[in-house]
């Protein structure tokens, strides 16, 4: 595991996270660095909310005015061919904001735990952070949701 990765978490609902979620959460993390690769130390924020926090965030930055289950506000442009810069200590590499509320229903919808699509949630956010996309065209989503479930996978969370 990357020691060397700092992950701030907040909970900005009145949803209790447990430890237990944290720790997974921060396993996603780690197993999304080490699935591409990434060899800096890293900073990540990540936010739990609820369907009313995500919405107003969603609305302000996306003009999307409506709740969605994952946000994702990169610090590093990747796409614009930029790398971490090596000569700092620690990447920041962004925050990531999940609501809690959507993952429980997107977890009853699939058939599957809150712990996974947590899991699954995170671990799409940071490849955003990461750089990659999937609006753009049908081969980066394609792209993206192959290492999405390579990573779940790796972690002992795939879907069978």
């Amino acid at each position: 595991m990357k020691e060397r990765t700092m992950i701030y978490f907040m909970n900005d609902t009145d949803i209790p996270v447990e430890y237990a979620l944290k720790l997974l959460v921060r396993r996603a993390i780690i197993s999304s660095l080490d699935y591409e690769g990434f060899e800096n130390k890293a900073e990540v924020s990540v936010t739990f909310t609820d369907n009313e926090g995500i919405k107003a965030l969603n609305k302000d930055y996306r003009s999307i005015d409506k709740e969605t289950d994952v946000l994702s506000f990169p610090l590093v442009d990747f796409d614009g061919g930029e790398e971490p810069p090596i000569n700092e200590e620690t990447v920041g590499l962004g925050d990531i904001v999940i609501s809690l509320e959507k993952a429980q229903a997107q977890a009853e919808e699939y058939g599957h735990s809150f712990e996974r699509e947590v899991a699954f949630l995170t671990v799409h956010s940071m490849l955003h952070l990461l750089g990659y996309d999937h609006v753009n065209s049908d081969e980066e989503d394609a792209e993206m949701r192959q290492r999405q479930s390579e990573i779940l996978i790796k972690m002992g969370l795939g879907v069978k």
